[in-house]
């Protein structure tokens, strides 16, 4: 599944929406595939946004493996995660990713992108 869309909170909640609807159809379990979608839409929403400019959702299965795409155009600033304090309302996006994905990291693409990946195995 390959998406565009915009990089508001409504993309963002979209793009976990269509994420949940593929992952039935391919008879996949939603979690934390959904989750982890979720905070890396809602990354490319505030953090990536340029006006204008909308964010990519690509997922695609290999053997086992589930692979989560966003791609931004912000690509100056790299996603790091950070622990914040218990009562922050948020900064835990990555922090989330990093418990949830098998492996996860960040990919340079053509200027001004990057793509912000995730892998999860599945049960066979």
């Amino acid at each position: 599944m390959s998406l565009r869309l915009s990089p508001t909170p409504r993309g963002a909640r979209l793009a976990r929406l269509l994420t949940a609807e593929q992952l039935r159809m391919w008879g996949l379990p939603l979690d934390p595939a959904t989750q982890i979608v979720a905070e890396l839409a809602a990354n490319a929403a505030t953090h990536g946004r340029v006006p204008g400019r909308d964010f990519g959702l690509l997922l695609y299965v290999v053997g086992s493996t589930l692979r989560i795409e966003v791609t931004d155009t912000r690509g100056d600033l790299q996603p790091q995660p950070q622990h914040s304090a218990p009562d922050a309302e948020s900064g835990r996006g990555l922090v989330l990713v990093d418990a949830l994905a098998d492996k996860w990291g960040v990919t340079p693409g053509l200027s001004p992108r990057k793509t912000v990946w995730a892998e999860i195995e599945m049960a066979p």
